[in-house]
């Protein structure tokens, strides 16, 4: 039988002075980039992947230049899973405040209708939907009791430009975008706020491979080439500091204006 549950290690000598940030799918990519920004920002972080060797390296880089961190490994997938890795972070954290949450794991659905079966959708859902709807549910709670606290889903271009082939991600990352919208009135009168990214073609470990396969699209960005993880980060990092304070229910898009033109 498959073990769900989240397995931690590496973790940091829990100290009170910090509060936490909980950043899903951090030990590459953009989440990785996000998790060390906010960790530059004073947060201890909790890293989370699939991949042990990777969190592993990121607990280190966070440890090795002052910081906190506890890694945790868990295929968010699976909504057992998730569950576990709440719980898990919880005794981790023992009393210290989780201020910050950012939705980043995701992705996955790409293949066209016809050949998507209904595990493969739910698959789908389940990572970039239902994985930050338990988490949500598990820890703005605790947030909005304190009066105060910050989460960010990391969504896609993709829930407003639609393409071939992407069916299942794109309406996944469209009902990412509502469920900030429908937490922000859930939870914003109570000192929760909830903010989206929406990345476009980011040069990741995952993606950088493709880069010749989206040489037309690169084309008719305004900035002339896809962005860098470190690029999505900021932009994570200014939502979850007191600098946006008055920004609640919005999507802030970092895709070099590939959105906000006709490419002609």
């Amino acid at each position: 039988m498959q073990d769900h549950r989240a397995r931690p290690f590496l973790e940091s000598p829990v100290m009170s002075t910090h509060t936490w940030a909980v950043v899903t799918g951090s030990s590459s990519g953009i989440g990785r980039a996000a998790a060390l920004k906010l960790a530059e920002d004073g947060h201890a972080i909790v890293v989370c992947g699939r991949d042990q060797d990777r969190v592993t390296q990121t607990v280190r880089q966070i440890e090795d230049s002052g910081g906190r961190a506890a890694g945790f490994t868990a295929d968010l997938s699976s909504p057992a899973a998730v569950l576990g890795l709440a719980g898990q972070v919880r005794a981790a954290v023992g009393e210290e405040p989780i201020e910050v949450l950012v939705n980043n794991a995701g992705g996955g659905g790409f293949s066209p209708t016809e050949d998507t079966t209904a595990e493969m959708f739910d698959a789908v859902f389940n990572l970039n939907v239902k994985a930050p709807y338990l988490l949500t549910g598990a820890f703005a709670p605790a947030m909005a009791a304190r009066g105060h606290g910050v989460i960010v889903n990391v969504g896609s271009l993709s829930s407003t430009m639609a393409a071939s082939g992407t069916s299942a991600f794109q309406a996944a990352k469209a009902a990412l975008n509502m469920l900030t919208r429908s937490w922000t009135a859930e939870y914003g009168p109570r000192g929760v706020r909830i903010n989206s990214v929406d990345p476009g073609y980011i040069l990741t470990r995952v993606n950088a491979h493709m880069r010749d396969m989206f040489g037309g699209y690169l084309q008719s960005v305004p900035a002339g080439r896809g962005g860098a993880p470190e690029e999505v980060a900021e932009a994570i990092r200014f939502l979850a500091s007191p600098r946006a304070s008055y920004i609640h229910g919005t999507v802030l898009t970092v895709d070099g204006g590939k959105t906000s033109v006709v490419a002609m």
